[in-house]
This record gives structure tokens, sequence and C-alpha cells, in this order.
């Protein structure tokens, strides 16, 4: 098992970086930060952007995995995502991890979109997938399609899409296999749940239509479960975490991650009971 931490890009980042460096010291494989114009989770709160974040993370570590928690096509186009994606790649010496989903609101009407079915939002997530995978690949890229389009995109060096992984977020089943044909890994935050094990019952009936999908298409792939997301906080107590994670590994994934604690929710927390797993060892 792996283990990662969310940060989410809610203060400025003269008080965020010390966390960034906390957590790679801790141990912790990979690091994340959302990706929002507004999350709903925090509307009133300050907050930055995504891709500034992770770069100024990549200036103060060295070992650690960065990713995005996810991207979307809410408010980014795959061609001009792309670029960014090449530059963090190396900025950070391939330590970059892209998470990407279909995105949800308020940043799905910020800027003026049209209302749209679950259905269209999914359809052009894969549009948006497919572009960005064939612009981190290929030089001299159009595309004509129904919600994007690109003109002589260029990609001039060479491909860079060996060192990138693109691992797709869902929990539907339409989004599960796609992610499982079309991903490097899955990342899921599971679906609303009275109980943990409701919760978990529902997070490995998908995994294991993720691996079936994938062995049937000769391929295997990284699984990110975000265990925050449970009825509960894995941060409670040691052996709370150690009791999520050990289901965790039941079903198969090969990667948990957790948030940084809070003073208040969502995600409060004890910073404590962090300080004792990374000193611990997480995977003791």
């Amino acid at each position: 098992m792996r283990y990662g931490i969310a940060i989410l890009p809610d203060m400025p980042w003269r008080t965020a970086r010390p966390l960034w460096e906390r957590a790679e010291e801790m141990g912790f494989t990979h690091a994340w930060t959302y990706d929002h114009l507004v999350w709903g989770g925090l509307p009133d709160s300050q907050w930055f952007s995504c891709i500034p974040t992770l770069t100024a993370a990549a200036a103060v570590t060295s070992r650690i995995g960065l990713g995005t928690f996810v991207a979307s096509p809410n408010f980014r186009h795959p061609a001009a995502f792309s670029r960014e994606v090449q530059t963090l790649a190396d900025i950070s010496d391939d330590r970059l991890l892209v998470g990407l989903g279909v995105g949800g609101s308020p940043d799905s009407q910020i800027l003026g979109q049209p209302a749209s079915t679950v259905r269209q939002r999914v359809d052009r997530f894969q549009e948006f997938v497919g572009v960005l995978d064939g612009t981190l690949r290929n030089d001299h890229v159009s595309v004509d399609g129904e919600y994007f389009s690109t003109l002589d995109m260029r990609l001039v060096g060479g491909e860079v899409r060996s060192r990138v992984p693109l691992l797709l977020a869902g929990n539907g089943p339409r989004s599960v296999r796609f992610a499982a044909r079309h991903g490097d890994g899955w990342v899921t935050t599971g679906s609303a749940a009275d109980s943990v094990d409701e919760w978990f019952d529902a997070v490995a009936a998908n995994h294991r239509l993720l691996t079936e999908t994938a062995a049937d298409a000769g391929r295997s792939l990284d699984t990110y479960l975000a265990v925050d997301f449970a009825p509960c906080s894995p941060l409670e107590s040691v052996d709370r975490f150690d009791s999520m994670v050990g289901r965790a590994a039941e079903i198969g994934f090969t990667d948990v991650i957790v948030h940084w604690p809070r003073a208040s929710d969502p995600y409060r927390g004890d910073v404590a009971v962090l300080e004792e797993l990374a000193a611990r060892g997480f995977g003791a």
C-alpha cells in the first residue's frame, strides 16, 4: 500500500508551504490539491489555484509525487491544459500525477456554461481525456470534436505522455469502465452511504468492475481510494486509520489518500494522529 495526502488550497502559500514540506518528511508517496475555481465544500473560503500551488510545491520538495485532485473540463480546454501538464512535469522532474474527473458545481456554471445532463458531462469528460492524451503524445494535433477543437497544436521536443500518468476518477459504471480502458489509474471517493460497511461494499463492487473490465482489455491499473469520503474520519484514531486501510487493501487498492486535518469541517481532525502515524510508519 502507498499513502497520499490531500492539502486543500484554501490558505496562502506562506501557510501552506510547511505542510507540503512536512508531507514529504512524513514519508507520503504522493500529495494532492484540489482543482476548482470555487469549491462547493468551502464556497466562502479564500481559494488558490491548483497548478501554481503544485509548481510551488515542486520547488520545495524533491521526492513526493504531486497530483491534481482532480482537474476537470469545467473551466479547462485539454490543449491548453496539456501545456501546463508538460511544463509542470518538467519542473517537478516527472513527479506529476494528473487526476481527472467530470467536475461538479459550482464550477460547472461559473463561466456561464449552459446547464447540462450527467450524460453530457461524461461525454465531454471522455472527449477531454482523448484530446489531452493526444496533445501529450503528438505534434501537429488538430481535432474537431463536439466539445473541444484544436488546430495544429504543437508538441516540439518529443512526447511527454509516457511520463505523465492520467488517473481517471469516477463512481458510476460508465466512468469506471472508461477508467479501466483508458486510464493509467482509477481514483474514487466512493458514493454517499449511511454506514462505513455500506460505503466499502459499494467501493468494492466498483473495484471489481474496474479490474474485470481492465483484465478483459489486457490491462491492469493502480487504484486510489480517498478514505475521507467514508461516513467517518480515518484520522479519528490510529486504530481507525489502520482498520480503513486494511479494508482498502483487502479490496485490492494500491493507494489510499487522506486529507491534512483541518481545525473545522470539512476534514476536521487532529494533526497529532497524523504525526503519530508518521512516527510509527503508515504501513505498520
